[in-house]
């Protein structure tokens, strides 16, 4: 069978397979998929089941429904600062994912190059490679797993395009300060490299700073596409809801990746979208608060442990050094865990060649759950030291 080059160059995200793997052990403890284990809000289901028995089970415009784009305008303009025209610079898309699949199909020719700092979601690397483009990893984990102005300075060439920029950042749950983002803005400005700026935890933030979107530092505005979407701060991963915020020529072109791919989001998703943009302003405390109280039982346990670990600001994320630690490289550790303790994590390696020697856990569960779930890690991490 003959297939295009570059599919046969992407693997299945490391997380997909190693979540399948875990269905091997009944009674494991998973702590590998990136999803909120909160329902979605009872209000926004409602507004979905009205939809459907109001008959809006049609196409909408290929840029969604203006309503919920001037919802989108304004709910991210009280939390983030953005100012975007809802008519001409706001995109509805089948998800975050979605979303930077058709910014970076538009942006990239083969040959450029996207710098990534690592370690990082692979769902990044393998849109990158279809398009005949090249990943530059840049590592992180020397500071703090923030990318520097100096590392960012010394990643650029003629071929650089973009810059994908996380905050807070999966697998670490790294947050940039305002002075971080600044930074890194001057760095870029005077170059012709767009930045991406992935935005899809922006709302499950711990940190005493808020979160500063670096569209909104003077003269990134115009070389920014905004990604953001309802997965992670409304529990609605299934829904498949997410946007784009840009500047409007490029969104015009982004229209027509967007026309050619899926026509439209699900005309029952932007309804539901609109009742979370609409009401939905608190729906995200109850799970940050949560997972501030997860994220504190898993730093106080590593470090009881004496494991390094960058303490997470943001998502519901952990990336200890727990592999190299133990005198295993990623993959055994994971492996062993599971197998011995019952404990199912993700790889560090699979988020790029910079993981190896870590391994992420998600915190988003029942506490507990991740209580066993981190008594099981530290009897078997103690069994080893």
């Amino acid at each position: 069978m003959q297939l295009h080059s570059r599919t046969a160059d992407i693997q299945i995200s490391g997380i997909r397979k190693f979540t399948e793997l875990v269905k091997r052990y009944p009674d494991a403890i998973s702590l590998t998929i990136g999803q909120p284990h909160f329902p979605t809000p009872q209000h926004i289901r409602e507004a979905a089941q009205r939809a459907i028995a109001e008959g809006y089970t049609v196409y909408t415009p290929n840029r969604g429904e203006l309503a919920l784009r001037q919802a989108v305008a304004a709910y991210y303009q009280r939390l983030l600062g953005h100012d975007y025209q809802p008519d001409s610079e706001i995109l509805v898309t089948v998800g975050a994912t979605h979303a930077l699949d058709i910014a970076m199909r538009t942006l990239l020719q083969p040959g450029d190059e996207v710098i990534v700092p690592a370690p990082a979601y692979p769902g990044y690397e393998g849109i990158v490679t279809l398009m005949g483009a090249k990943t530059v990893y840049v590592d992180t984990a020397r500071d703090g797993f923030r990318l520097t102005p100096e590392a960012l300075a010394g990643a650029l060439s003629a071929r650089s395009k973009i810059l994908i920029l996380a905050s807070p950042a999966n697998p670490t749950g790294v947050q940039y300060s305002r002075a971080d983002v600044e930074a890194l803005a001057s760095v870029l400005r005077g170059t012709d490299v767009w930045v991406i700026s992935d935005e899809i935890y922006a709302e499950l933030s711990f940190a005493k700073e808020p979160v500063t979107s670096i569209a909104t530092v003077d003269g990134m505005r115009e070389r920014t596409v905004v990604i953001q979407g309802l997965s992670k701060s409304h529990s609605m991963t299934g829904w498949r809801i997410g946007f784009t915020l840009a500047p409007a020529n490029l969104t015009d072109e982004f229209v027509k990746v967007l026309q050619y791919s899926v026509t439209c989001a699900s005309s029952v998703s932007q309804h539901a979208a609109l009742e979370a943009m609409r009401h939905g302003a608190d729906d995200a405390r109850p799970m940050r608060e949560a997972y501030r109280r997860n994220r504190d039982r898993v730093v106080e346990t590593f470090r009881r442990l004496g494991i390094p670990l960058v303490e997470p600001t943001g998502a519901f994320y952990a990336f200890p050094h727990i592999a190299a630690a133990l005198g295993m490289d990623s993959q055994t550790l994971c492996d062993r865990l599971l197998s011995e303790a019952r404990v199912a994590i993700i790889p560090g390696d699979a988020f790029g060649p910079h993981g190896e020697g870590y391994a992420r856990l998600s915190y988003a569960c029942d506490e507990g759950v991740l209580d066993e779930a981190l008594r099981r890690i530290e009897t078997f991490v103690q069994s080893r030291m």
